[in-house]
């Protein structure tokens, strides 16, 4: 049986053992003190849907969640990455502290299968966050994906363009994300519970934690 196999396998059986779901906690720290006071839960929302919206790729959207991801990875959860734009760069993810056999990426044909592999993935106990960039989503998509974070117990993050700042949306927390001299600037565009309009400056090395395509790959179609 290859290896790939045994993985899916492994999660099959985990996302069906009940012993995941003791001890689940409802916030994940995010590592960045000036967001966690931001925030009314202290952290990540765990059980929801945060979106980070994006004025471009590789400005350090993936920093932003590395030092929550590692301590999931730690605490032996799974990481899932539905169709990226790119790979994720392993070496970088390692040097972090995620544990490369806690990482599955999942790529897709469209946007109906990214949303299925989203869902599955954020209904199964066994994946501590799911990391997601589906296109073209509407209010309806993310709300289906919600319910299945609530339903796990996972951290759900949506990557989208700036642009969808202008649609509604029932995610839980919505960051907008652009990038400066010094890091990136957060703003706070919705925060269930708490006050939107806050805005952060966060010292984030871009490169640390990237993308593959930064040393050569190519981006999915």
């Amino acid at each position: 049986m290859s290896a790939r196999s045994l993985t899916l396998e492994q999660l099959s059986r985990l996302c069906q053992d009940g012993e995941w779901r003791r001890g689940l906690h409802q916030v994940a720290p995010s590592g960045f003190a000036e967001l966690d006071a931001s925030l009314p839960s202290g952290g990540w929302p765990v059980g929801a849907i945060s979106e980070l919206l994006l004025e471009a790729m590789g400005i350090g959207e993936l920093g932003l969640l590395v030092p929550a991801l590692s301590r999931l990875a730690q605490a032996g959860r799974y990481i899932a990455w539905i169709a990226p734009p790119y790979l994720p760069y392993a070496p970088a993810l390692a040097q972090a502290g995620i544990a490369l056999k806690r990482v599955l990426v999942v790529q897709t044909r469209g946007v109906q299968e990214s949303l299925w592999a989203t869902e599955q993935t954020l209904r199964c106990p066994a994946f501590g966050a799911v990391l997601s960039w589906p296109s073209g989503i509407v209010d309806k998509n993310v709300r289906r994906l919600q319910l299945a974070a609530e339903a796990g117990g996972t951290l759900g993050i949506l990557y989208r363009p700036a642009e969808a700042a202008r649609e509604h949306s029932p995610a839980a927390l919505r960051l907008r994300l652009a990038p400066t001299s010094a890091g990136l600037t957060v703003d706070i565009h919705k925060c269930r519970g708490g006050r939107a309009g806050a805005r952060l400056q966060l010292g984030i090395n871009a490169m640390a934690v990237g993308w593959k395509s930064h040393c050569g790959s190519v981006p999915r179609d």
